[in-house]
């Protein structure tokens, strides 16, 4: 296994859509293993595959660390396909070291997409977790957490980043 590097704002691969898998094969199950690797050495709950250059619908995340009767999920083509309430909660990124902000989600999401043995699963998920899969399925579409702020909050962020340049 080997650890990637997390691409880091401004990079322009963050702002792409990722394409589906198709094919689920070793190459991708290796993927999906450096996937895991460098999300736990970056001490993260969740990774998106356009966080490490690849454009294609892959997640993982974890948030059993922070979150009780929780363990490593590993999504292929994911989607949300319901939700429900509103929650407001700070957040974080690992493309975006250093930044925090507080953002409303949606407090509760029904996701599906396919385990890494090419199975359909369906996971309902509450607090952290439904945070953490909004946050990566966003990824994959090339929205960031600052995509989510507002102007003004987002021209700040940008004043501050290019100064730590």
């Amino acid at each position: 296994m080997a650890i990637l590097e997390i691409k880091k704002y401004p990079d322009e691969v963050l702002k792409k859509k990722a394409e589906a898998v198709t094919d689920i094969n070793g190459d991708l199950q290796r993927f999906i293993d450096n996937m895991i690797e460098t999300m736990y050495n970056a001490n993260g709950v969740g990774l998106a595959a356009p966080q490490v250059g690849v454009l294609k619908r892959v997640i993982v995340v974890d948030t059993s660390p922070r979150q009780e009767n929780q363990s490593l999920i590993v999504l292929i083509n994911p989607e949300i396909i319901s939700s429900e309430g509103e929650i407001l909660s700070e957040e974080g990124c690992l493309s975006l070291p250093g930044f925090i902000t507080r953002l409303k989600r949606k407090e509760k999401v029904f996701v599906k997409g396919l385990n890494r043995k090419g199975k359909e699963i369906e996971i309902e998920a509450t607090g952290l977790l439904a945070r953490a899969l909004q946050h990566e399925i966003d990824h994959l579409d090339g929205i960031l957490l600052i995509d989510k702020i507002s102007p003004l909050k987002r021209e700040l962020f940008r004043k501050k980043f290019k100064t730590k340049k």
